[in-house]
């Protein structure tokens, strides 16, 4: 299907829609994401707000063609970009008063790229006023990609073969759980605390991409995550698809995500018994 004709949006998406958007992401992978991987020069790195903060030419110009498409497809959605946002004020900040938007993170996992680690991908949601009804991480190694709708199930597709749909980790007690603590993006002063936490647990990491992370919870391979870094593109997939897959996910006060939110901390984890543990667990850091 060309993505040069405006498809009116429906709910939940059509089989047309889904697919007219998953080819869209696999085209700039192909020739915006892959042909620059390890092949980067040194004017290709740029960083943003800090060191580890890392813009690449491929973020830039995969940006730009999911966004274009995106917009002829869908002409009177709100589109926003992680590098758009980056540049334009206040444009995040629409999200949760969108009837209908879109949130795209062209690279994300954009360190590991740059470093030459094959652990990265594009992560694309929408969002009606800040909630999330359509998820996709897209792994554009494999060419592989997980995707859910408010109404169905998380499923893991691949060019060839049959869908499969996903389910999280059983959960329990902290010494069985494995999740993703995002120590070094917590506030410094909250920090010391968190790490004395992390001994408790059978196993803590970070994969420094979320699409990979969400990836990973939704398979059930890892059981929870807490992150205090409220980045839509970072998070409003991978939230819906965890969800669709068993999963609970709140804001560590209990309130419900949304993508429009810029602040607090957002706690995933298998069942509702197993949140409130690990709730009660980090609860400082919301004091």
């Amino acid at each position: 299907m060309s993505d040069s004709l405006p498809i009116p949006l429906s709910s939940p998406l059509s089989l047309a829609q889904t697919t007219a958007i998953l080819n869209l992401v696999r085209r700039a992978a192909r020739a915006e994401i892959l042909p620059r991987f390890r092949n980067l020069g040194a004017g290709d790195v740029g960083t943003k707000a800090h060191r580890f903060d890392l813009v690449t030419e491929a973020d830039e110009a995969a940006e730009a063609m999911i966004l274009r498409g995106i917009q002829r497809m869908f002409p009177h959605a709100l589109v926003v970009g992680e590098e758009m946002a980056a540049r334009e004020d206040g444009v995040r900040a629409r999200l949760a008063e969108a009837e209908l938007a879109f949130i795209v993170d062209p690279l994300d996992g954009t360190w590991n790229f740059a470093h030459g680690l094959p652990l990265f991908g594009v992560i694309l949601s929408v969002a009606r006023f800040g909630v999330p009804v359509f998820g996709l991480l897209y792994d554009p190694i494999m060419d592989d990609w997980i995707l859910a709708e408010e109404n169905g199930p998380a499923r893991m597709s691949r060019k060839q073969g049959a869908a499969r749909s996903l389910s999280v980790a059983r959960g329990g007690a902290p010494q069985d759980l494995s999740g993703f603590v995002h120590l070094y993006l917590l506030p410094e002063d909250k920090r010391a605390q968190a790490a004395a936490l992390l001994p408790q647990f059978a196993r803590t990491q970070m994969l420094r991409c979320s699409c990979h992370e969400y990836r990973m919870l939704a398979q059930g391979a890892m059981d929870f995550t807490i992150s205090g870094t409220m980045n839509p593109w970072d998070h409003a997939a991978g939230v819906l698809i965890f969800q669709r897959a068993g999963g609970v996910v709140r804001m560590l006060d209990g309130s419900d995500y949304n993508a429009g939110l810029e602040d607090g901390y957002l706690l995933a984890a298998p069942d509702q018994a197993t949140w409130d543990k690990l709730a009660a667990m980090f609860a400082f850091l919301a004091d």
